[in-house]
Order: structure tokens, then C-alpha cells, then sequence
């Protein structure tokens, strides 16, 4: 067992808040009733919702007075990649911090009521490339649970922060991977994803359930087909040792009704194909939508969104949405033609990649239904709408070293990892993207450790434009646009409210609230470093609060070498914003 700390540490009180601000409520055990179905005045996991929809119908604040929103309180957050969502219970905020560092706040005044720093081994650094980045973490009963940066499941006590279990998933030295996004609950199953790493080989790359109040593992699922396997052949015969890096390090939603998780997958290391078995194999299960029982870790079905040769991962959160499908021929490229426009379905519907392209699947099945593009694109050349199979540009792929190919967009998207945003207000999705492509370039002629994609990128703004950001609303029925906003920073994550608001800030730290009917912004204010955390929206005391965090990531930095004038700070903050009294 390793040694633990936890201190408490009170924090100063902003000027124009309240001594006697209202003390949190007592602690209520979470359980999977309240997962499903949450207390509208809290955010009990990443998106709030197991169907990942970043919405809250909280409307207190609103179109009409938003723009007298106002800064609250501020807290400076530990220093490292920060990607953090603040999780709220009963007036309570957790925010996880870079390198394994969580806080408890008091969501009304920011009053610091407790700190853990799990310790972390001297030598994570030479095994995991980049272990400070901690997005979210998960409550149930009564601990917040996570994932550590030496891949650890953990469990500390909500109202004290003193450590209640951890149980490892893997030996770091010997199966390094990344735990950068943290767990969700699924009926009382702690659900964990990962990036791994090349060296590591296939039983790196793992999604895990865990009991949520116990921590013993119930279920692991490779998302590399052994050999002998369903989707061994799509490798060609590459041997199963030298079948690297099919991750999924986001985070899954959850359908407690059919029982399914569904995640999603990044690319092979190396990218190019031809470095393996041919630009003409399929390498399951990258790049896909996997649909996994949660009792037993089978994959039910899968979708390939497309074979990857750029690093464009599809990890990304899945819409789980129930909605009439109709979708608008004159907006939407691929159709399934056996669709019964109007037609109401249980769908999985988004951006689940860096491609940019929306995807709209039937839930129960994977059948393909529709599917656009957003932002610009040039790898999917054909989309099969009775098949949903995928065809990729051939002028974007290489066939040996040194070869250079105009891709669009890029490593850091089209979409990253800053989600989107679904409203059952308008039936419409919202996502920041960006407006990106590149040269790039494949580096070697056959795999080799040292050599992560084995591609090299010259990223450039996408002709035709000026503007690195765009926020999309895209109806969930019929595909259609409804509104763009476009900014000369990169885009970020974004929130929906019963207000009628967007959330969302970019890349140069503006942080703003726009109508979701038209894209009109309402309010705005400069954080003054780039918005890289989600933002969230909460209650307590009968008020509104809206929550975001700024800092630093490997996605900003990309983004803003693309726009010079654009010059945040790199300050890791945490800013809470209220209506005034």
C-alpha cells in the first residue's frame, strides 16, 4: 500500500464575497439512481449526463440578464496540462488538478475544505509521456474515484479527502498508458479508458470495469483483436506484439436502458499504413465506435469511422440522443437510403473524430444512418450509405518514406478533445472546431518504438479563411447548420443551459455565453489564458453558478502558433461567475 497525504488549506475570500457565505449541505451518498437522473443543481461527471450531452437545465441565468454575469471568486490550480472538469455535489466542488492533485471547494465561495496529493513514483515521467493531464473524475456512494497517472483505479472519501482503496490496472514500467481522462459510473461499474503506449504493446490498450465500491476488476476488453480472434485478419498477419497503440483516452457514455458503453478509438503507431500490412487493411478496432455490453466487456458492434494515416483519432464523446432522423439532402453528403425520413430512433450522433464529420448511428445496432462534414476535410472521399463503409482519399495517403500529402485538418482537429454540446431545447448539437490542415509528411519506412506516428506536420490555417475557430450548431435531425460563430483562436469545449446559452471560450482565453438559437454573443470576458477546461454550470443556496478553468495543453499551443497576435498566459486557473445579488 503505497503512503498517502491530505491537507486542508483555507484560502483568502475574494473582496465582494460573503464571509457568511452559506456552508455546503451535508453529504449524500451518490448512487446510480442520481447518475441517471441528476439533482438539476449539480454535475455529478464529465458531461453531466451518462448520454455525454454537456447539458444543464439550470435557467436561472438567461438570455435576458447574462450579461450581467459577473466573476465570483478565482483559485489558482496546480501547475502541469490542464484539462480539468469541476464536479459538483450539493453546493461542493471537486476539480482535479494536473499530476494527481484534487481539491474540494465550497462552490459558493471557493473556500478551500480539502486537498489530496497522491503521491506519484520518481520515474513516471520516463514511462508515461505526459502524466499531468487529469480531465475529470467520477462520484459514487460517498468517494470521488479516478484513475492515476501511474494507472491506478483510486477511491478517496468525498468529505474528507483521506484515501478509501485503490486497486492497479497496470504495471506502468511494463504496460505504460496514459490515464488522462478519468472513469465514469455504469451501474455501479467504475468504466476506465486509456491511451497506451507503442512499447507497451496490445494489453496496454485496454477499457476496464471496475466494482464502484470495492474497486475489484470485473471486466477488461482489449481493443486489439488477439490472434484467432473476431478482427484478427484486419491486421494482415502483423504479429500480435507489433500491434501498437490502439487507445481510447476519452471518456465513454453509458445507455442504462440497452445496457451499452460506447467509446472510441485513436490510431495505430505508426499512422501510414503501408508500414504494416498495407494501405488496404483495416486494423480493427482503430478509429471506431465500439458498443460494449457493461455487464461483460463483449463489443456488441462496431463502426470504423475511417482508416487512419494522419493521427485522427476518434476517441471523442458520443451524443446518445433520441430524435427523429430526417436528414436534409442538400446539407448532409451521406444518407443511408433505407432511412424513413422522420422516422424516431435511438441514435449515437457527433463528432467523434478529428475529421470533423458528424456521424449519426443507430444505438441498438451500429447501422449507419447519416453522416456530413463540417469543417473542412479532404480524407473521406466516399461514405457508402447503405454499407456505412468508409472510402479514404487516396491522394492523402502515403505509400513509402518521405512523401508529403495537403490534409485537412490536422493533429489537433477539426475536433479535440474539447466537447461539444447537445440541447433538447432546439435538438441541436454544438461543437468548437477548428478551421486546420497541414503538410505532412511520413518519416520512416517500417515501425520502429522511437518514432511515435512516424509522420511530421507544417500546419497552416485552412484556405479560405482567416479564422483557426468555429462553433457549428447542427440540428440532431436533419443534419442542417442552423448557425457558425468563427473566431480567430482556436475553438474550446462548450455547455448548454435551459437558459437558452452556450458556454464556451477559445484558445487566446475569451470566455463567452451565446444564444443557442442564433449564435449571437450575449456576454464575453478575457480570462487571459486559453480556456482549456470544460465548462459547467451548477447551484447551490437557490443560485447559479458557472464554472471554467484556463491553463495550458498540447492542443492550445498547437493551435496558437497559428495566429502570432495571439499571445495568453499559460496560467492555470480556475474562475467561478455568478449573477450579482
Amino acid at each position: 500500500m503505497k503512503s498517502f497525504q491530505t491537507c486542508a488549506v483555507l484560502t483568502m475570500l475574494l473582496p465582494g464575497t460573503a464571509a457568511f457565505a452559506q456552508t455546503p449541505a451535508p453529504f449524500v451518498p451518490v448512487t446510480d439512481q442520481m447518475l441517471q437522473n441528476p439533482d438539476p443543481n449539480d454535475w455529478l461527471m464529465w458531461r453531466r449526463t451518462l448520454n455525454s450531452w454537456g447539458y444543464s437545465p439550470l435557467k436561472q441565468i438567461d438570455r435576458k440578464n447574462v450579461g450581467r454575469l459577473r466573476m465570483l471568486w478565482t483559485r489558482g490550480l496546480g501547475p502541469g496540462v490542464q484539462e480539468g472538469t469541476p464536479l459538483v455535489h450539493n453546493g461542493v466542488l471537486y476539480m482535479p488538478n494536473p499530476s494527481d492533485l484534487l481539491q474540494a471547494l465550497d462552490g459558493a465561495t471557493g473556500r478551500l475544505l480539502w486537498e489530496y496529493k497522491r503521491p506519484l513514483p520518481e520515474d513516471i515521467g520516463k514511462h508515461i509521456p505526459f502524466p499531468a493531464i487529469n480531465r475529470n473524475v467520477a462520484i459514487y456512494g460517498s468517494n470521488i474515484i479516478d484513475t492515476s497517472a501511474d494507472d491506478f483505479v483510486t477511491a478517496v472519501d468525498a468529505t474528507t479527502g483521506k484515501p478509501a482503496w485503490e486497486n492497479r490496472i497496470l504495471d506502468y514500467r511494463e504496460l505504460a498508458a496514459q490515464e488522462t481522462a478519468g472513469p465514469i459510473i455504469a451501474d455501479g461499474k467504475i468504466i476506465s479508458t486509456r491511451g497506451c503506449e507503442p512499447k507497451s504493446g496490445p494489453d496496454a490498450c485496454v477499457i476496464t470495469a471496475h466494482d464502484a465500491k470495492t474497486g475489484k476488476e470485473l471486466w477488461r476488453r482489449r481493443t486489439i483483436p488477439k490472434p484467432g480472434e473476431p478482427g484478427d485478419e484486419s491486421w494482415g498477419g502483423v504479429a500480435d506484439d507489433k500491434r501498437w497503440h490502439v487507445g481510447a483516452w476519452m471518456v465513454p457514455s453509458y445507455d442504462p436502458e440497452l445496457k451499452l458503453l460506447f467509446i472510441g478509438t485513436s490510431v495505430t503507431s505508426p499512422a501510414p499504413k503501408f508500414m504494416l500490412a498495407g494501405n488496404d487493411k483495416k486494423y480493427l478496432y482503430h478509429n471506431c465506435t465500439l458498443a460494449i455490453d457493461a455487464e461483460t466487456g463483449k463489443i456488441v458492434w462496431y463502426y470504423q469511422h475511417v482508416v487512419d494515416h494522419w493521427d485522427f483519432d476518434h476517441p471523442f464523446e458520443r451524443l446518445l440522443v433520441d430524435t427523429a432522423v430526417a436528414p436534409d439532402a442538400s446539407q448532409v453528403t451521406w444518407i443511408n437510403p433505407r432511412i424513413r425520413a422522420g422516422e424516431v430512433r435511438k441514435v449515437v450522433t457527433g463528432i467523434p473524430g478529428k475529421t470533423g464529420i458528424i456521424y449519426t448511428l443507430d444505438r441498438k445496432t451500429g447501422e449507419f444512418l447519416w453522416a456530413r462534414p463540417t469543417v473542412q476535410q479532404n480524407v473521406v472521399s466516399k461514405i457508402d450509405g447503405a454499407t456505412g463503409e468508409v472510402t479514404v482519399n487516396p491522394e492523402t495517403t502515403f505509400t513509402a518514406a518521405r512523401q508529403t500529402r495537403f490534409v485537412c485538418p490536422t493533429v489537433n482537429g477539426g475536433k479535440g478533445f474539447q466537447a461539444g454540446a447537445y440541447s433538447p431545447l432546439t435538438n441541436t448539437m454544438y461543437y468548437g472546431l477548428q478551421n486546420t490542415c497541414s503538410d505532412v509528411t511520413s518519416i520512416a519506412d517500417k515501425p520502429q518504438l522511437g518514432v511515435l506516428y512516424a509522420i511530421q506536420n507544417k500546419n497552416r490555417i485552412a484556405p479560405g479563411t482567416d479564422k483557426v475557430g468555429s462553433i457549428f450548431a447542427v440540428n440532431a435531425e436533419t443534419g442542417k447548420t442552423t448557425w457558425k460563430f468563427d473566431t480567430r483562436a482556436g475553438a474550446m469545449s462548450l455547455v448548454a443551459t435551459g437558459g437558452g446559452l452556450i458556454f464556451g471560450g477559445d484558445t487566446s482565453g475569451m470566455f463567452r455565453a451565446l444564444d443557442q438559437d442564433t449564435g449571437k454573443v450575449l456576454w464575453e470576458v478575457n480570462l487571459g489564458s486559453a480556456v482549456t477546461g470544460y465548462p459547467i454550470t451548477f447551484a447551490t443556496g437557490g443560485k447559479q453558478y458557472v464554472a471554467v478553468s484556463t491553463g495550458t495543453s498540447l492542443v492550445t499551443n498547437g493551435l496558437n502558433t497559428l495566429v502570432p497576435e495571439v499571445k495568453p498566459s499559460g496560467t492555470n486557473n480556475l474562475f467561478v461567475f455568478a449573477l450579482p445579488e
